[in-house]
């Protein structure tokens, strides 16, 4: 076997340049198409998880904030938005695509050294896929008809957002671009560790002159999320976060005529058979959970794979990861980045190490050290567990691989299925009729077949059971947007 870490050990370090990026000190929340002062004047600080530096403080925005901002949305909606020709609304969306693309390079950066994912991520991933929402979505403004052919779509208000962490600027454009197509006006608030985007996506829409109101962003923790879930003038609530925080949300909004959408936690599963490529498979998996951190809500934390293959596998992926390199996000080289925050770190750790105190063999590869400063983990695999593991029931968020084997089809099936979560999977067969047949008893909402984490702008996301309610993108991402008639 090909030893690949004698292909990286020697690159050369490739830093992506900082100098154009352009953050200010401090920023303010975005209300009515201006930046204003929180009316406490509480800030937070965000930093870079690779340094733990300080990158900005930004604003704390309590309950008089979130009413200004919801007030600006609904006058935004009242008196310009919903009297725009939908083909003017369509302009503006497709203007804002316009300009993410030309500023790609400075949001891929700002992604990164607020999140901690590598750039190549951001670069080739995160920002192309935020500007196709807002194309696909700029398309469909003056189509509504075509959209719900014989009905009358009529956009319900004002739309209250709560995005994450994990994808901050691709969050923002899944739940504002569908929104604004539809004809309502939006107020989004960002993950506390990682609103550095969406506040540059506030100075993107007053470049391009967006008006006043249509779009406000307001910065604060959870109870600035709660503040806007429970405000009475919201009338849709779309939230990307934990489903500890989902059910919640879902009492709150119990006996209102808010509409909602929930994409909550996942547990993911690749199903590896004996007929599969498997250095494809290998590959798969990678792309899964460790480029990404595992900081993604689909990231395919658990691996089935066939009994009569589960050491050549196992064989392949542990060479594969010792050629993974570690280290600063904005190098060009770095395949994992830093986890994104304390908080997180900590919870990796403790669900990890669960995993060995109830029985696991834990595998880590020792071929690259870990900063000394920010916020690192090593990726995982987690051997000899079972369904009960905390490690396979629970979402880790974090480049960690818990692995089973399985005999049957049956089988496989059952454990993939035996989780709380039903948000995404994978299955890797050269055999079509396997495929279909498999992913057709995954309850999953998203089913990939010989690949891992694709998405596309026109297909609809979303999970079962604990992983959500509803679905956002394509088609499917505009119904909870409008009202039929």
């Amino acid at each position: 076997m090909v030893d690949l870490k004698d292909f990286t050990e020697n690159y050369a370090p490739a830093p992506e340049g900082v100098e154009h990026v352009k953050l200010k000190d401090s920023y303010h929340l975005f209300i009515n198409g201006e930046f204003q002062k929180p009316t406490s004047g509480k800030t937070m600080t965000t930093i870079n998880p690779a340094t733990e530096e300080k990158l900005a403080e930004v604003a704390f925005a309590d309950e008089q904030d979130v009413n200004a901002a919801v007030k600006s949305a609904r006058d935004a909606y009242t008196n310009i938005w919903s009297k725009l020709p939908q083909k003017e609304r369509g302009k503006y969306i497709y203007r804002i695509a316009r300009a993410i693309q030309e500023r790609s390079r400075e949001f891929a950066i700002i992604e990164s050294l607020d999140g901690g994912k590598p750039i190549r991520e951001s670069r080739d991933v995160d920002i192309p896929l935020a500007a196709a929402h807002f194309f696909y979505n700029a398309g469909w403004a003056d189509k509504l008809e075509y959209a719900f052919p014989g009905r009358k779509a009529n956009a319900l208000g004002v739309a209250g957002q709560i995005i994450p962490w994990n994808f901050p600027l691709l969050m923002a454009a899944w739940k504002i671009a569908p929104a604004l197509a539809c004809g309502n006006t939006v107020v989004l608030k960002p993950a506390e560790t990682t609103p550095l985007t969406a506040l540059k996506l506030a100075e993107l829409f007053q470049d391009i002159d967006l008006p006043p109101g249509v779009v406000n962003i307001v910065t604060g923790d959870g109870s600035t999320g709660s503040n806007l879930v429970s405000h009475p003038d919201v009338n849709k609530v779309a939230f990307t976060g934990s489903t500890a925080v989902g059910k919640s949300i879902k009492k709150t909004l119990a006996g209102t005529s808010k509409r909602y959408t929930l994409e909550l936690g996942g547990k993911a599963a690749h199903i590896i058979f004996e007929d599969a490529a498997l250095d494809q498979a290998v590959e798969g998996i990678v792309n899964g959970i460790f480029f990404n951190q595992g900081h993604v809500c689909c990231a395919g934390s658990r691996l089935y794979v066939q009994e009569g293959i589960q050491d050549e596998l196992l064989a392949k992926l542990k060479s594969r990861m010792e050629s993974l390199i570690i280290g600063d996000p904005l190098d060009k080289n770095t395949d994992i980045g830093a986890i994104n925050s304390k908080n997180q770190l900590d919870k990796i750790q403790e669900l990890t190490f669960s995993g060995k105190d109830q029985g696991g063999e834990i595998y880590q590869s020792d071929s690259c050290s870990l900063p000394e400063k920010g916020y690192w983990f090593h990726p995982t695999l987690i051997t000899n567990v079972s369904q009960s593991h905390r490690v396979v029931q629970e979402e880790i968020f974090g480049p960690v691989l818990a692995i089973q084997s399985f005999r049957t089809v049956e089988e496989a099936i059952e454990k993939a299925n035996n989780t709380p979560y039903g948000l995404s999977g994978g299955v890797w067969t050269d055999k079509g009729a396997k495929l279909f047949k498999i992913t057709k008893k995954i309850r999953a909402g998203v089913m990939w077949a010989n690949t891992f984490n694709k998405f596309d702008p026109a297909s609809p996301f979303g999970g079962y059971k604990e992983s959500g309610v509803g679905r956002e993108g394509g088609l499917h991402g505009l119904y909870p947007y409008v009202e039929l008639i």
